[in-house]
């Protein structure tokens, strides 16, 4: 079985490979210093298994897990304190708090040999999960072509869908993300972005105007001169936002 270390700390990256040592059916394929260095590796590697800090520089590991199509197993290694890590711990392998011992260490593996079947579906509701979290609220991270951009949410314009993706619409250009319009609609700030169609959550504060459109719908302009339309719903979601 394959693994790769992913982690910004030297120290620990040394301790997770001493540890390995005892375990000779898992080859280490790769140490990565940061999340844009992780994603590389596991698409080039397919690792059965990954030991990945949270807190990295650029993109933290729950933002790396996001640009993976098919995520291995994982055990987090991290300084995050227990509590800020317990909602993860049923979908993931299992979490090492710094500085960990061998003995844990070895306890984690032999979940890891007990749940490994489980790889997909655990992995992906881990990302839902801690996509939820204050940590991800105030970014986006995307993949672009071969590059990975971080998108702010005050940059983001209006969201749109597109099947399986959602259209991630800024000054810079339009991203694809594959997330749900709901997801999207459940983690962006409400009061400052609004799903005024089926198919469209804007940014409140780029609102220009609302005009009548035909029957019961309506249409919004924003100060970027894109106009998109606005379902009944979306319009008496509109106007308690705005209070008009």
């Amino acid at each position: 079985m394959k693994c790769i270390i992913i982690d910004d700390e030297p120290l620990a990256r040394m301790m997770v490979k001493e540890y390995l040592q005892s375990y000779p059916n898992i080859e280490l394929m790769q140490e990565c210093n940061d999340g844009f260095e992780g994603v590389k590796a596991i698409q080039q590697h397919q690792p059965d298994l990954i030991f990945l800090d949270i807190q990295m520089p650029k993109i933290n590991g729950f933002e790396m897990l996001e640009l993976i199509d098919n995520p291995p197993q994982i055990i987090f290694t991290t300084a995050f304190e227990e509590y800020a890590i317990k909602a993860f711990e049923t979908h993931a392998v299992d979490y090492l708090l710094k500085p960990f011992s061998k003995e844990r260490f070895d306890k984690a593996m032999q979940k890891f040999v007990q749940q490994k079947n489980n790889a997909t579906t655990n992995t992906k509701e881990l990302i839902e999960t801690a996509s939820q979290s204050t940590v991800q609220s105030n970014r986006v991270v995307v993949k672009d072509g071969g590059k990975i951009k971080i998108i702010p949410v005050t940059q983001i314009q209006y969201v749109a869908a597109a099947d399986d993706y959602v259209k991630i619409h800024t000054a810079d250009g339009v991203f694809l993300k594959k997330k749900t319009m709901q997801f999207f609609e459940d983690s962006l700030q409400q009061q400052q972005f609004i799903r005024v169609h089926r198919s469209y959550i804007i940014n409140a504060q780029l609102i220009t105007r609302i005009d009548p459109h035909e029957k019961e719908s309506h249409l919004v302009l924003l100060s970027t001169g894109t106009k998109l339309p606005v379902s009944k719903t979306g319009y008496v979601k509109l106007k308690e936002v705005l209070g008009i």
